[in-house]
């Protein structure tokens, strides 16, 4: 066997094996009565196709490269944006056929469903992990009333969280906001510009809030890991296609499997995911650091997929979204045309915590 291959089998079997601490990785439920991974029937592919985001949240995919292998899938290639992607988020790569199955932004995703997107939500990956820091003239939320806030486009995910946030404390996104589009932000002066007043509030995700919590610059209005309703769903759903779904159900739920697994080894074990991250050099686009990273998988709450129902989480922000104006059709309607629970439920059978 060549040295990598033996190298990549040789990680493939640690990473295995701390994950079936976690609830049943490896041989799925022996003794009882459960069939084994290699009783199941094999991949209808074994290449498998991932997005990979510099973003804390995307975390689980680069954790689950080891365990995918373990699935069958002997091809696993991740999509670097800026090289074989030219949109940021995992939606359009899904729709554009560059990605198979990703971790997906559940706002973000609503917007492409509802202007006809074949997307499919799959399994729930994580609640909360957005921040909203506030400038000096902004004590609370309902203070953005005629302030500005910082957007790269009307409908993208700061507008649409910033506008159902501003909504629910009473105010009216359409009429009380001034939206500043600049559709390059410079993420290095973001933190500047919201110390001199030239914005009011800025919407961060890991690991950039912990950035600019360390400089001192800003302070929370709103972080929907601790704050409810927010922090009652999940904002980050796994998601597919409609087409490779149907085309490939093994396959599916192999890599459904290998994504929970990774998400449970986030919450377990994040020091190691962390290490991980640093070691594949997966935070190439920003200025990160092995701190900001474990700090955002802590902070995070991972491991969780099994407790909190997904179709609430698509509810709940179909709702919102649609009396805010982002969306147009009705949250049951989606939900019955862009979910498909049944790898999720039987994930749940077999890898009890």
């Amino acid at each position: 066997m060549p040295i990598a291959q033996s190298r990549r089998r040789f990680l493939a079997n640690v990473a295995f094996a701390g994950a079936a601490g976690l609830g049943g990785a490896g041989v799925v439920g022996l003794g009882n009565g459960r069939k084994s991974l290699a009783a199941e029937p094999p991949p209808e592919t074994t290449k498998l196709r991932l997005l990979e985001q510099p973003v804390t949240c995307f975390a689980p995919q680069w954790a689950a490269r080891e365990l995918l292998y373990d699935e069958g899938f002997t091809d696993v290639q991740y999509m670097t944006w800026g090289r074989d992607t030219r949109a940021f988020w995992a939606e359009k790569n899904l729709l554009s056929g560059v990605v198979d199955i990703s971790v997906s932004f559940l706002p973000t995703a609503l917007i492409e469903i509802d202007a006809g997107a074949p997307l499919v939500w799959l399994a729930g990956a994580h609640i909360g992990c957005i921040e909203l820091l506030g400038g000096e003239r902004v004590r609370s939320t309902r203070d953005l009333k005629g302030k500005t806030v910082l957007i790269t486009s009307f409908r993208d995910y700061v507008h649409s969280f910033v506008s159902m946030f501003v909504a629910y404390v009473g105010l009216d996104p359409k009429k009380d906001i001034n939206w500043l589009i600049v559709p390059k932000i410079n993420f290095s002066e973001v933190g500047q510009q919201l110390a001199n007043g030239s914005i009011d509030v800025f919407m961060a995700g890991p690991p950039w809030a912990s950035m600019l919590r360390e400089r001192k610059i800003g302070h929370m209005l709103v972080n929907s890991t601790t704050d409810k309703p927010w922090s009652q769903y999940f904002c980050c759903m796994i998601a597919s296609t409609k087409e490779f779904v149907r085309r490939n159900p093994v396959a599916t739920k192999r890599a459904v499997r290998a994504l929970v697994k990774a998400i449970d080894l986030c919450a377990s074990d994040p020091e190691r995911v962390a290490r991980l991250l640093v070691e594949r050099n997966v935070p190439q686009f920003y200025d990160w650091h092995y701190e900001y990273i474990l700090q955002g998988l802590k902070e995070i709450p991972y491991g969780q997929w099994r407790e909190f129902d997904p179709e609430d989480s698509v509810r709940f922000y179909a709702l919102w979204m649609r009396d805010v104006g982002m969306i147009q059709k009705h949250p049951q309607e989606i939900i019955d045309e862009h979910s498909d629970w049944r790898f999720l439920n039987e994930l749940k059978r077999e890898l009890k915590g």
